[in-house]
Formats: structure tokens, sequence, C-alpha cells
């Protein structure tokens, strides 16, 4: 028996012996941006997991740019050294390449861990300020977020292709550029919270602006080989909001920027928005981005047997598939999918 979700793929120079990833899992455990022993725990069992390539959870590009005091960031020496020695550690444990995801939290940074409440930091929790394509905050109580300035654009661009380099120095075989749930990217990207009425707000191409500017920015960096993509958001799940058919065209702008793959995620532009609990609710919106677009695809959204995430790559829809919480439930669930599918 053949099993399409174990074909190999090739991404631009990626070999990967699988179609399967875990997606990034915000750990909450660094310090100031620094992965610890924690990280070399959790990334050294996936390394081990059966999947071919795992992406590390959203690492920030700023400081001010975390979602969490406990987040991981790339915007220091610091950090650098110290997701080095776990990256180092972590391949010695299994055969998974490794990508990364770098973000800017955008309004939705200076937040709680969950387990404190994942709410806006208090004037005794230290927090930060914000900033967001218009001064509208995510959620009921939380923080204002300050509208971004062209002096803000050059900044989170330039860290952004600081943070590249920095992951390219430790030999990660992927990038994504974390363009959804709500945080900096799609915040200009949805009319939703982009309410601006200069040249980054209002039409579809000017609400893209920025972010293209960002995946220019960076693909100038990444060599070619080095697979560069992006996450995006298929829909805002509600009314206003980005659509499927939206999510076509930014994957056709992202393309044309030389981004080399799409992932497909959903939701999270306001605190209150709920996305739907079938399991892969966001496999079609993949399947016309993969249609449309003519750009490789990865989907993620309660994808958890391996009968369903065989029939997504065998019918076409998706040519990757990402999971998460399903390989904290199963750290083998790689093995244990082979093994159910026969291959």
């Amino acid at each position: 028996m053949s099993s399409a979700l174990f074909s190999p793929y090739r991404l631009t120079g990626l070999e990967l012996a699988n179609r399967i990833v875990v997606s990034p899992m915000c750990q909450y455990s660094a310090d100031d941006g620094c992965a610890n022993d924690w990280h070399l725990m959790h990334l050294g069992m996936l390394a081990n997991s059966g999947a071919s390539l795992v992406i590390v959870e959203a690492t920030h590009v700023e400081r001010h740019g975390r979602i969490t005091h406990g987040c991981l960031g790339l915007y220091s020496d610091d950090n650098e050294a110290a997701l080095a020695r776990v990256m180092h550690s972590a391949r010695r444990a299994g055969s998974a390449k490794f990508g990364i995801q770098i973000a800017q939290a955008g309004r939705k940074a200076s937040a709680q861990k969950p387990w404190d409440g994942a709410g806006p930091l208090g004037a005794d929790q230290d927090p930060w300020p914000t900033i967001a394509a218009s001064p509208l905050p995510w959620g009921a109580n939380w923080h204002v977020p300050r509208e971004v300035t062209e002096a803000d654009m050059e900044r989170v661009r330039g860290a952004f292709v600081s943070a590249a380099r920095r992951a390219l120095r430790i030999s990660f075989d992927e990038i994504e550029l974390h363009f959804a749930h709500g945080y900096l990217a799609h915040g200009f990207m949805s009319p939703i919270s982009n309410k601006r009425t200069d040249q980054y707000g209002g039409s579809f191409d000017n609400r893209m602006r920025f972010p293209l500017s960002i995946a220019r920015a960076v693909r100038a960096v990444v060599p070619k080989d080095v697979p560069l993509g992006a996450r995006i958001t298929g829909s805002d799940w509600r009314e206003g909001g980005l659509t499927p058919d939206d999510a076509v065209a930014i994957a056709r702008a992202l393309k044309g920027e030389g981004i080399d793959f799409i992932c497909i995620s959903s939701g999270g532009v306001t605190g209150d928005t709920r996305n739907p609990t079938e399991p892969g609710y966001n496999v079609p919106i993949a399947a016309r981005v993969k249609k449309e677009v003519g750009i490789p695809t990865r989907c993620v959204g309660l994808i958890v047997k391996p009968e369903h995430a065989e029939e997504i790559v065998t019918s076409g829809q998706a040519d990757m598939v990402s999971m998460a919480r399903c390989f904290l439930d199963d750290p083998h669930w790689g093995w244990h999918a082979a093994k159910a599918l026969g291959a």
C-alpha cells in the first residue's frame, strides 16, 4: 500500500521525507525571548515524532512585538545564541527538518500567559506599548494600540530582515512569515482592524502594501534555495472581514513577491471571533489557493486522524498537512500514522 501522506516532497532546495508538518505552538516559556531547556526538551521530542518538518513557535522580531513575557524572540545576540544551542541539540535528537515562524504581535502583544488569564497585562505586570494598523483594541478591556507610523514600518521591516538573517545563521531549513491570527501584518490586511484613510488603508491593494513590503524585504536576504513562506488568514469568520476570495488574492500577491509556499490558517482578528469547530475547516480554502494561485500549500485546523490527513493530500487539496495538538497528545504521531496507513 502506498501513502500520499508519506510520499517525499521537495520545496525549492528543501527535501522532505513526507508531507507531515508540526505547526508552530507557542510555549510561553522563554526568558526575555531566549529559548531554554524547556524548548530543548519540547523540540527534541518533536524532532523524532515522524514529521518531516517541525516549525518553531512564533518567534518575535522585536522585544515589544512579543505576545507575552514568555514568548520567543530573535531580536538580540542572546536570543540567537540560546536558540542556536537548542537547535543544535534538537537536530541530533531526530531526523526532522526545522523551520521557524517570525512574527510581530501588533495589538495582541503585551498579554498575559494563558495560565495567568490570557488578558492584557495589568499595570503591575510590566506591560508595554503596542502598535497596530489603527488605534483599535483587540477586545473589550484591552489596551488601545498606537497607530503605526512610517517610521514604525521601517523599523519593523528591518526587524523582520534582521530576524531572518539570524535564522539563516542558525541554519533553519525554512522561514515562515506570520501574517495571520490578528497579529500586526494580518491587522493591516483585514478591513475589520484597518480603518486607515492613507495609502495603507481602504482598498485591498492599500491594506496589502505594508505586509508585502515585509515579504519583499525578507525575500531579498533569504537565498532562493531556502523556502520562504507565509501563514495567512483564510477567513476572518465574521461579516465585513477577509474571505476565502481574499485569501486567494493575498496568496497571489505574496507569490508575486517571491514567496514559495502558503500555510492556510484563519480567525483571530478580534477577541470575540470564534472559528468553526469541524475537523479540517481550513482545507477548502487551502484547496482554492492551491488550484487558483498555483503555489504549494499546507493547511492547519483540527486535523488529528491519519486517514483525514491522507485524504487531504491524496485529493490534492493541499501539498502538506500541519498539525499541532495531536503531537502533544501523541509525540510519536507520525510513526503511528505510518503504521495505520501501511507506510
